[in-house]
């Protein structure tokens, strides 16, 4: 009882939230911002550079270094603005940042912003870490994908724009199916290792919250590492929980001990998520508050798998990964020999297949069909600088049927359909035939596609579209609230019929066919 005294009296100011960081918590004295004409953020940083974020996107600037200095001095842009996303509400939200599906509208591909706000020094750190990571590995593999960045004034956030993982979390599967089979884990882990790896041996960062909140995989069966937020600028790890909750939970002894500490921390991290994953329990008891479960972290045996129930592979895994003493923990360059890794190699694993038979296909499915819907309908009937973009949406090959005629390749349908709309704008401005989207249904289409059948009316309105349930768009009012009588403002109905199918970039999709019916 004494070392639990002893530990709770260390621990006590840490935990204290009005004190926030400990005096000895080493974020950098010189990390700051400055804000330039136009709008622009001016994240200043002596360890990271300076990257400026304006509505438009984000520009890395070069900067001056020593011989010794290991800073990147290339410049680099990312043109993603504030004025090109549609934002379809919230994914999920954490103890920095709020996470929120938005369509790229130049690109008409799925993101997910990430969202932090500016004015909060700690939050700032994170996303100055979290930033420089991204921007010196955009694609590699295990690693989630980097599109840039934005600046929003109103609101003082930033948004970090990311690729769409479709297939939630490891934290999600193990909330629908309580474990994860060894095969899987075994071909998961591996891609994990390699992001893992790219981190260490070539960055030199350690991640610091590694977790199956934090491995995500989409619905091709890509599992990547995600939130970079605490990987690097804060070097005492028990000041670390006092800000970052949950951290403490996969958290390695030596960092509980405010000891120092590198890379294998995360390999302990790893392997107790590789455990919890595999049994469908997190092996501690994480209920009687943080620092009984530092204590059993410290003063415990490591958990270890049932040799019953589990390979001696994966037991040898979780094992090595959960050594208490630091250096006799692997690398992650070496775990990807590990015969756990190893053995599955050959099998021809179906990570999409058990990906996709986790989550139910038909919700997914309706909620691709709503944004990619009310995406299009917005184009239709907003300004003439978004319809532009709607050429991008057809490829050489894809069909559009009205009126008898058919329109072959993007430039013939995007002529159609811009004479299309001239005519429901007809004499009216500001007001015009908008669409009011009253029914959508939605079944696959080939391997990977979609099918979407769409019925509605024209009504006279402002440029916004009108939707019925699903998805609701941010800033556009909810149909239920409008209160609009539509059979006594409806000045004619129309059906639409799209086939769409996904491109070889993750999150974007064309559509292949479409039939459209107006009726008086």
């Amino acid at each position: 009882m004494s070392g639990l005294e002893e530990l709770r009296k260390k621990l006590a100011p840490l935990f204290d939230a009005e004190k926030g960081f400990s005096s000895t918590s080493s974020l950098d004295p010189n990390d700051s911002y400055t804000f330039s004409d136009g709008g622009t953020v001016n994240l200043l940083s002596r360890s990271y550079g300076v990257y400026n974020i304006n509505e438009l996107g984000l520009q890395k600037c070069s900067t001056s270094r020593s011989v010794d200095d290991e800073i990147d001095d290339g410049e680099k842009t990312y043109r993603c603005g504030s004025n090109e996303m549609r934002i379809f509400g919230a994914i999920g939200s954490g103890a920095s940042s709020v996470v929120q599906r938005a369509m790229h509208i130049p690109t008409h591909r799925v993101l997910a912003l990430k969202k932090i706000n500016i004015f909060e020094k700690e939050k700032r750190q994170q996303l100055l870490t979290e930033i420089r990571t991204l921007c010196e590995a955009p694609c590699y593999e295990g690693l989630v994908e980097f599109h840039g960045a934005f600046y929003t004034p109103d609101s003082g956030q930033i948004s970090i724009a990311l690729e769409y993982m479709n297939g939630g979390s490891l934290a999600d599967i193990l909330r629908r199916q309580r474990m994860i089979p060894e095969p899987i884990l075994s071909s998961m882990f591996q891609k994990l290792l390699h992001g893992l790896s790219y981190l260490h041996g070539v960055r030199y960062l350690v991640h610091r919250d590694i977790k199956p909140a934090n491995l995500l995989i989409n619905l091709k069966g890509e599992p990547k590492i995600t939130d970079f937020g605490i990987s690097a600028g804060l070097e005492n790890s028990v000041a670390m929980c006092a800000t970052f909750v949950g951290t403490v939970t996969y958290m390695s002894p030596e960092r509980i001990r405010n000891e120092s500490y590198s890379y294998p921390a995360d390999v302990w991290s790893l392997g107790l998520a590789l455990l919890e994953c595999g049994t469908g329990e997190f092996p501690y008891t994480a209920n009687e508050g943080p620092v009984n479960l530092m204590l059993q972290i410290l003063d415990d045996p490591s958990p270890s798998p049932s040799k019953e129930k589990f390979s001696p592979e994966f037991c040898s895994f979780v094992d090595a990964c959960l050594q208490k003493d630091p250096d006799e923990r692997p690398t992650a360059e070496q775990l990807l020999l590990h015969p756990f890794i190893t053995k599955y190699e050959t099998a021809k694993v179906d990570l999409a297949g058990f990906v996709r038979s986790v989550f139910d296909p038909k919700q997914r499915m309706t909620d691709l069909a709503d944004i990619l819907t009310i995406h299009y309908y917005l184009l239709f009937d907003g300004p003439d600088e978004l319809w532009q973009h709607t050429k991008n949406l057809y490829n050489e090959n894809s069909i559009f049927s009205f009126s008898g005629k058919q329109h072959v390749g993007p430039n013939n349908i995007f002529t159609t359909l811009s004479s299309i709309r001239t005519t429901l704008i007809g004499e009216w401005p500001p007001e015009k035939l908008v669409h009011v989207v009253e029914k959508l249904q939605c079944r696959a289409h080939g391997e990977d596609g979609v099918a979407i059948r769409v019925s509605g009316s024209f009504i006279i309105g402002n440029q916004f579209l009108i939707c019925g349930d699903g998805i609701q768009v941010e800033g556009l009012p909810n149909f239920k609230d409008l209160g609009i009588d539509i059979p006594s403002k409806r000045m004619g109905t129309f059906h639409e019929q799209f086939m769409v199918e996904p491109t070889t970039q993750i999150g974007c999709y064309t559509i292949v066919k479409q039939e459209l019916y107006i009726n008086q």
